[in-house]
């Protein structure tokens, strides 16, 4: 009995520590099953130009993950980022046009410095996320109607902006071609084996962001308001000051990717950044942040994001039909809160 008993509690060992590993690194076996299925239908998804394609892709909305991942660490959420990339784009697009453009926004407007216009769009929705952050942590408005509520009022002011005699509602196009080579340039002789820019710049961002949240006492703060704002500012934790930070922090994310949004495809509407939010919102919640805060990596958000350019690009590239791509990436999101839910329960 005794040797019975040994060879059950082992193998009941053995199935708790593959069933914690499935739990655990599930998202990234998601993602490798997932590139397995498409390479399997369509071999020639495999290359290094589909990579690159994917990865050029994937950069704006991985930096506007990292600023929606952030706030969801909090316990928080932000409907507004995807008007903020919009906003963005439009400011920074509208003071980049060639000077030899017939249709530039600001006629006489010399050439400008290319980081002013870019810095000047990050400040704005440094601005916005400022006044978000007032919002949820001075007035203890929810965030979802305290975003959803700067969503509206962005979106207006972007339209209103965007909107302007002589040409108005039209398209922003000529940009200036160091903002385009910003967007589509690379390191490298050939265009398939190299490195965009954009892609080094979200790197470069990632990297930036992940000392932000793991090794500074600002990450420290949101991870514990998160976890337990009560037990956070009993610790001494300025729950209200961090919170601002975490949005004014965010929104400047938002900003730096409506500029690289509007170089990546040569222009800008007030449209862009349309939706922005839900996929950043699902990237990271399927990327592994927890829908109850206190929970979240750089690397899982940065997983999320590919998730979702690959079902996008990859099962755009096997045929499928869009309408069964979003059946797909709805089962992902639902499986991915799932496990979520019942990670934590386990812990509990």
């Amino acid at each position: 009995m005794g040797i019975l008993n040994a060879a059950k509690a082992s193998g009941d060992s053995h199935s708790k520590k593959l069933s914690d590993f499935i739990l655990k690194y599930a998202i990234y076996i998601v993602f490798v099953l997932l590139v397995i299925v498409i390479a399997l239908k369509e071999p020639d998804f495999v290359s290094v130009e589909n990579f690159r394609n994917i990865l050029s892709m994937s950069s704006t909305r991985f930096i506007i993950a990292l600023g929606v991942g952030g706030i969801l660490i909090t316990g928080g959420t932000d409907l507004s980022a995807g008007r903020q990339v919009g906003l963005s784009a439009v400011i920074s697009a509208s003071l980049l046009q060639q000077l030899d453009y017939a249709r530039r926004m600001y006629p006489n407007l010399q050439q400008l410095p290319l980081w002013v216009p870019i810095v000047l769009a990050m400040v704005v929705c440094g601005m916005i996320g400022l006044l978000n952050g007032f919002v949820v942590a001075h007035l203890k408005v929810p965030p979802f109607i305290a975003t959803l509520g700067t969503w509206l009022a962005v979106y207006g002011l972007n339209s209103m902006y965007f909107d302007r005699p002589p040409y108005g509602a039209q398209p922003i196009g000529g940009l200036d071609s160091r903002f385009i080579n910003l967007g589509s340039g690379f390191i490298g002789k050939d265009s398939t084996y190299s490195l965009p820019y954009i892609v080094l710049i979200a790197l470069a961002v990632a990297g930036f962001v992940w000392v932000l949240y793991n090794k500074t006492r600002f990450g420290k703060n949101i991870y514990a308001i998160g976890g337990n704002p009560e037990a956070a500012k009993v610790s001494g934790v300025n729950v209200a000051k961090n919170l601002i930070m975490m949005y004014v922090f965010a929104g400047v994310l938002y900003g730096l990717a409506g500029c690289l949004e509007a170089a990546r495809t040569g222009g800008a509407t007030n449209n862009y950044g349309n939706m922005y939010e839900l996929d950043a919102i699902a990237a990271a919640v399927v990327g592994g942040v927890s829908t109850s805060g206190g929970i979240g990596t750089v690397p899982g958000i940065m997983v999320g994001v590919l998730i979702f350019s690959v079902i996008n690009y990859g099962l755009t590239f096997i045929g499928m039909s869009p309408y069964l791509q979003l059946v797909v990436k709805g089962a992902i999101i639902l499986a991915a809160v799932a496990i979520d839910i019942r990670k934590y329960l386990v812990k509990k």
